[in-house]
């Protein structure tokens, strides 16, 4: 890949985009945002893809956008997609997309909803781009950059314990089924921090962890798309982000803690004594 003129700051080995891959990536969002929005409210069309799992026209619809505008703009690129418009070919470069996060609360007309684009080269995300409609909150993250919220720099809470911390998590679709369900994990999590929310996006959660909103997020079975920009946001803004026993995140299979980086530490301990029971 010939790199551009903002690219050669860069440290040495980081996966990295250019202006173009970011211009486009900001736009598309905001075009699939703008689209979302203009629908927002309106008798949508409901499906389930599993007994709780929502989906409507309007993911499709953004999701065909999306992807439309990215093999335009980059047909040599991967798409993954969550309604599965994509295409994988095992390229170097893949784009990695939620075309509205949050469809639950948008399909009961909450208005906490968003769209994430991603860009992976190389097995790691160097670009992710979160755009909430509802608020025209831009975040931007840039590996080996930083992230931003409408271009002025983000960074992580400073809060230094887990009692003084306010959380949000998030419940997998087979919750009714699964007996790793979060349910005592959200428990023992809500006894021992200020408080934990469940707003309904598992992206925005992430991008407000990056915005030092919230001081964590933890959840345990996600899509690559639900994940991807919002854990380059948590990382570029001073976070950590790991899967619930300390490792590396998966994104092939995403389990995942995302923090201030102080108080990591004390969640994964209290994960951990929830698992050993």
């Amino acid at each position: 890949m010939v790199l551009g003129a903002r690219d050669h700051d860069r440290t040495a080995g980081v996966s990295i985009a250019g202006e173009r891959e970011l211009e486009t990536a900001i736009a598309v969002a905001r075009e699939a945002g703008a689209l979302l929005k203009e629908n927002f409210g309106k008798v949508h069309t409901v499906g389930y893809k599993g007994r709780i799992d929502l989906v409507t026209e309007m993911d499709r619809r953004s999701e065909a956008l999306i992807v439309e505008r990215l093999k335009s703009a980059f047909p040599e690129d991967d798409v993954l997609a969550e309604e599965g418009s994509g295409t994988e070919r095992g390229r170097e470069r893949r784009w990695i997309v939620d075309p509205l996060d949050g469809t639950t609360n948008y399909a009961h007309g909450v208005p906490i909803y968003c769209v994430s684009i991603a860009l992976e080269i190389g097995g790691r995300v160097a670009l992710g781009v979160v755009y909430d409609p509802h608020r025209d909150e831009c975040f931007v993250a840039e590996r080996g950059r930083g992230a931003t919220l409408d271009g002025a720099p983000l960074r992580v809470s400073a809060t230094a314990t887990l009692g003084e911390s306010l959380l949000s998590t998030g419940y997998q679709y087979d919750i009714r089924s699964s007996s790793r369900n979060n349910l005592a994990e959200h428990a023992a999590l809500l006894l021992r921090s200020h408080s934990v929310r469940e707003i309904g996006s598992a992206v925005l959660n992430l991008a407000y962890v990056a915005a030092g909103r919230l001081e964590a997020f933890w959840e345990l079975s996600l899509g690559a798309w639900d994940v991807a920009a919002g854990a380059l946001l948590v990382e570029e803004a001073g976070g950590r982000v790991s899967s619930p026993d300390g490792g590396a995140l998966d994104l092939a299979a995403p389990s995942i803690v995302a923090s201030n980086g102080v108080i990591h530490e004390e969640i994964l301990k209290v994960l951990q004594e929830v698992r050993a029971r």
